[in-house]
Order: C-alpha cells, then structure tokens, then sequence
C-alpha cells in the first residue's frame, strides 16, 4: 500500500497504484502461473510417454534376443564360469577390473566357441536397433556390482569379467523380477549420462537365473523433445497471454475500474464538503452506476451511509458526553472502593506485636477482590482476604456487601468457622443471583500468637517461620461462600512464633498468565517470597507484584491482583525481638 494519501500522490503516482495497472498484473501473472502449470502436466505427460516407448523397446529388443540366444547357444556355461572366476576374487582382487592382472583372470573366456556366438547375435540385435547397447551380464548381490559377461559395442567393448557398480536398489530389482510387467532402471551413470537399461533373465534348464540380457537406451531424445515443446509452449503462451490481457483490461476499466473511480471522486467531494461544514449532501445519491453486481451494491450502500452519517452525527456528540459520565462515575467507584479497604500504612503504628501490609490491583475499574484487617478487642487481630465471582459493578456491589457481613460477624467473639457459617448463611438469603466467595479468615492473638483459621474454598496460606523459608500451608478447605446455605466450616490452629510470617492472596497472583498462556504458579509464588523473606510485609508484596509484572510483560491482566502479608514480633519484652529497626 502506498504511504501517502490519494490527494498528497502525483498523478504518475496514482496511475501506478491505479487498479487497472493491478488488474493487468494479475492477469498476467495468473496467465504465467496457468501456463507452467499446464506446461509442467505436458512435460510430464509427454516425458513418460517417450520414456515408456524407448522403456518398451529395449525390454522387447532384449525378450527376442533371448529367445534366440535361448535356441541359438547354451549361455549358461559361459555366465557361471565368470561368475565363479569373479567371485574366487578378493575384494583386492576386484578393486580395479580396468587392470591387466584383472583382465588376465578372464582373458581366455573370449576365445570360447559360445562367448564368439553369443556376441555374434548380440552384435547383429545391436546393429538393427536404436538402442545404445546390448550386452550378457550377471548381478552380484553381495558386492552390489553387474559383471559383464559378453558385450558387443564396437566403441569400448567390456571384455568378460569386467565390472560396474550399481546401486543396491537396482541389483535386487532386477534379481527378485517376478515376471510381469517390464523390468528397468533409470539412472544418470557419469560416463553415458541419463540411461535406461532394461532387460529380461536368462535361465538354465532347470529354471535358475544366469545371467541377463540388457539393453541400454540413451535419454537424450527425450531431453531434446522436452526443450522442443518448451520453446514452441512458450511462444504460443505469451501470444495468448497478450490478447487475453488486452480484452480483459477493456472488460474491467468498463465494468470496474470506471464506476469504482466515480465512487472515489464522491468520496472526495464528501469529504472536502464536511470539512467545509456542509451538513447535507447527495454526493453518492447522483451517481450512475447500473453494472448488475456489487460494485453497484456498493453505490447503493454508500449512498445509504451518506444518510446514516448524517444521523449518527446528530448522536456521536450525546454518546461520547454519556461515555464520558460513565468513565468519570467508575474512576469514582474506583476511588470509593479503594477507600473501603485499609489503605494507610503502618496500620497500627501505636502497637509494635506485629507489622501488616496488603494492597489490591483490579483487573478493571472496579473489581470483587477484598482484604481487611481489624481489631475484635485489644489482643485479638481479624485478617479476611477474599474473591468474589466475576469482575466489575456487579463483584464490586458483592463485594460491599460480603465485607460488610463478614466484618459485622467477627465482632460476635465466635471462631472463624462459627462466623463463615454465619456469613454464609446470611448471603445465601440474600443470593438470588447465585454469585459467591472465597474466604481466609484468621483471628491472631497478639499475646500467644495463636492464630486460628478457617478456610471457605481460598487459595492455600503461605507461612513462613523464624530462621525458615515460605513454604505453602495446605489448610482444610470448605466450600465457598454463598453456594449451599448448610454449609459448616472447620477451624485450625496456627501457632506463629516472634519472626513468623503469614502471606494469604487471591487467585489472581498464581493465575497470572504471560502472552504464551503460561500461569506464574504457585511455586513462582514461593519462590519471589523467599526472595524478600526477611525483609517487612510490604517489601516482600513489593516484590511477588515485582516479580508477577515481569513474568506477565504486556500480557493483559484478567483478575484481581490482591495480597496481604502479616509478620509476628510478640509481645515486646520477647527475649527475642524480632522488630525492625526501618522499614527496609
């Protein structure tokens, strides 16, 4: 796509991006691709034609030979005879057939009465024909080699004995032939270039291959054919490409290019009249366009949207002023939210038994994550983390409302089981649409530092005790809040010693997930506490939301990001003090 814009481009310019020049570059281009294609099936079909044709002459050529051989002389003593000389042979021995020491080992065969028949037919087959050679050889399936035994041509005769490699593929082709069909290879020998040689066995009286009558066939003709028909394709396609181009070109600058012009130059005159301040326009309504198909489906169209601009213009100005509201009214919600949850740290800066620290991301404006902490008399802390089903307003307006229940009940003086089976309870009342909870209640007694806990479906706590690392607490879990209304929960005891620490988190810490949709995981989780694991609370949340960013990167966040992170110091004559001396 062109980077400047239709009225910032030259007229050479426009013409180059114009659509009948893409037009006529497909076209071409279509008609090229068309055209190998269709010379690719015709080379292929007219190079297996000729192939098969010389395939079918050489086999034949080498079956009649046979048959006269077969009548004419006994071929079977003279091929076992050089088979056996050439397989008495070290591999030494063999290395160089083209050697006089070699040659001596079968020099006394070509003086034989059958070998001086045999070539006498071979010889005369060789000169009646169109075939390159035609030659006796046997195939060593143990050295991959075929061995002659009489060849005829008068250029390079090989003499008995004499030996060429052959791939291991073709040795047993030709060894375990069954009889039907025709029996050949293909090859591209470095001395004769591309050859087919095919044949037929012979076999001794009693039916055991001996030896094998081969005729080699040069490919060239076939080479040559294929170039012929190349050029003469070639010639006749680009007449035809031409003349098709040219009357296709016409066809689209009538029926294509001309009328979708016309809508362009509406188009301009549209928007040159807008900036003007022209309210009402029948740019699209004057054109004339009647080709019969989309391209006048689109005049229509945009000759509709003209009008429909017309009207939603009236409205944009009423929608963004109502967009606006609601953006201001969530940021409000927002910051009301935020001001529910305790926000200013230290917390309790008059009571040195203990430092907390907690703090809520929203994956939206609002969202259903909650924490809180509180005293229920003067030596007993309640810490509640929660996650409500959903996201948005309606988590938000559940959320109100479980943290209100919730903070009411725990000023009864009941255990935190006792006060989530109230809670859920009394939101079950009130739970017609079915959302729920999750829950981690724990009420500490700052003079033990007994801390005893309930768990309804929450994520597990993570503790971590003096001189130790974070490890996971797998706590009894019961079942959420606001999903069966008889639902009774189970305490259990925590017994935090002067430096322990207690981290509880919603699902949106673990679930945490990058662009490859991996989740950070609670052992990630673990392993960014243990990080800070003797720093103070809020270091140590500081870090996992650290930690969390980097693992996410731009990944969008999906849930509520929401920790709380509690240390134990004691009572302070505690022998052991565990207090900071800063906040680091």
């Amino acid at each position: 796509m062109p980077k400047k814009s239709v009225r910032e481009m030259t007229k050479p310019e426009r013409m180059r991006h114009s659509l009948s020049r893409r037009t006529f570059r497909f076209v071409l281009l279509g008609s090229v691709l068309l055209g190998i294609v269709c010379l690719l099936i015709g080379l292929s079909l007219y190079a297996v034609a000729v192939a098969r044709q010389d395939i079918s002459t050489a086999f034949n050529l080498s079956r009649n030979a046979s048959a006269v051989l077969y009548r004419a002389a006994d071929t079977e003593p003279l091929s076992r005879e050089v088979m056996n000389r050439y397989r008495s042979l070290s591999e030494s021995e063999r290395a160089d057939p083209s050697s006089e020491s070699y040659k001596a080992h079968f020099s006394d065969l070509t003086k034989r009465e059958d070998y001086k028949m045999i070539l006498s037919v071979l010889n005369d087959y060789r000169k009646s024909s169109d075939v390159y050679d035609i030659y006796l050889a046997m195939y060593d399936s143990d050295s991959d080699a075929m061995v002659y035994i009489v060849d005829p041509d008068p250029g390079d005769p090989y003499e008995p004995g004499a030996w060429e490699s052959v791939e291991h593929e073709g040795v047993k082709k030709f060894l375990n032939w069954d009889g039907t069909g025709m029996l050949y290879d293909i090859g591209k020998p470095e001395k004769y270039g591309w050859m087919c040689t095919s044949g037929v066995p012979v076999r001794s009286r009693s039916g055991e291959v001996t030896g094998f009558i081969l005729a080699d066939i040069t490919l060239n003709n076939v080479v040559s054919g294929i170039w012929r028909f190349v050029l003469q394709y070639t010639v006749g396609l680009l007449l035809v490409i031409t003349l098709f181009g040219v009357l296709l070109l016409r066809y689209m600058k009538k029926t294509v290019v001309k009328p979708i012009n016309d809508i362009t130059e509406a188009s301009r005159r549209y928007t040159a009249d807008k900036k003007a301040g022209v309210q009402n326009t029948e740019h699209f309504t004057n054109l004339d366009i009647h080709t019969g198909d989309e391209i006048e489906n689109l005049a229509l169209t945009v000759k509709d949207m003209e009008y429909d601009l017309q009207d939603y213009e009236q409205n944009l100005t009423k929608i963004t002023a109502e967009k606006q509201r609601v953006s201001t009214e969530l940021a409000l919600a927002n910051k009301i939210q935020a001001d529910m949850l305790p926000n200013i740290f230290p917390a309790f800066p008059d009571r040195d038994e203990f430092d907390i620290f907690a703090s809520m991301i929203p994956a939206k404006e609002v969202g259903g994550d909650f924490y809180d902490f509180f005293f229920t008399d003067r030596d007993h802390l309640a810490m509640v983390i929660a996650d409500v089903s959903g996201k948005g307003i309606p988590a938000a307006m559940f959320m109100v409302m479980a943290k209100g229940i919730i903070g009411t009940q725990c000023m009864s003086g009941n255990t935190p089981a006792q006060i989530l089976t109230d809670v859920n309870r009394l939101i079950c009342a009130k739970n017609r649409e079915k959302m729920f909870v999750t829950v981690w209640l724990g009420i500490i007694d700052l003079r033990s530092g007994e801390l005893v806990a309930a768990n309804a479906g929450h994520e597990y706590p993570i503790i971590k005790h003096p001189d130790s690392d974070f490890e996971v607490l797998k706590d009894q879990h019961g079942f959420v809040i606001g999903g069966f209304e008889r639902m009774k929960y189970r305490d259990y005891t925590i017994q935090m010693q002067p430096g322990s620490k207690l981290f509880v988190y919603t699902d949106g810490v673990a679930e945490a997930t990058n662009a490859d949709e991996e989740l950070f995981g609670l052992d990630r989780t673990v392993a960014a506490l243990n990080k800070a694991k003797d720093k103070s609370p809020q270091i140590i949340l500081e870090t996992v939301n650290a930690n969390v960013r980097e693992f996410v990167g731009d990944a969008e966040q999906f849930d509520d990001l929401t920790m709380m992170c509690v240390e134990y110091y004691g009572k302070p004559d505690t022998d052991n003090d565990h207090r900071p001396q800063n906040n680091s």
